[in-house]
């Protein structure tokens, strides 16, 4: 398997081997209960989660801080192809209603290695300063440490690269 590489200057990326079936790495990313307990890098947490998991529908994640300011995530889905696709954006807000400032667009893969899962996440920028801005804000830290939440919570070793 060759390691997957930032398409342009617009894209940061993080892939990582899962030691659990494809069906199960979807599921933590699409069932509200389940991504309440990994998407936000602790000490952050999710308090709340809504998925509307079906092209045009629409998802809600809040994001709470340490010191409890609540983030909401609002977006759609674009592609849905269960246990293998996922890509959302935040260009819009629900039923196809533009968001006051895009920023990004979420393509991610769930490819099966053998029972194991090749879970690639490809962040998709508007700008090169989006990018960079994201980058900074911790992207391959945050969601690093993210899919290893994700994967103590379906049962997996930390995931390798």
């Amino acid at each position: 398997m060759t390691t997957p590489t930032p398409a342009s200057d617009r894209e940061l990326l993080l892939t990582r081997l899962i030691d659990v079936p494809r069906a199960k790495v979807f599921a933590a990313w699409t069932t509200p209960e389940l991504l309440v307990q990994w998407f936000a890098p602790q000490p952050w947490t999710t308090p709340r989660a809504e998925t509307d998991v079906r092209p045009g529908g629409s998802s809600l994640i809040v994001m709470r801080g340490p010191d409890g300011s609540e983030f909401p995530n609002r977006g759609v889905y674009l592609e849905v192809v269960p246990d293998e696709r996922l890509v959302f954006t935040d260009a819009y807000t629900e039923a196809w209603q533009p968001s006051e400032k895009p920023f990004f667009t979420a393509v991610l893969t769930f490819e099966d290695e053998g029972g194991k899962t090749r879970y690639t996440a490809r962040a998709l920028h508007w700008t090169v300063a989006d990018c960079e801005a994201h980058a900074k804000m911790g992207f391959h830290e945050g969601w690093g440490q993210c899919t290893d939440q994700l994967a103590a919570l379906l049962g997996a070793p930390k995931p390798t690269a």
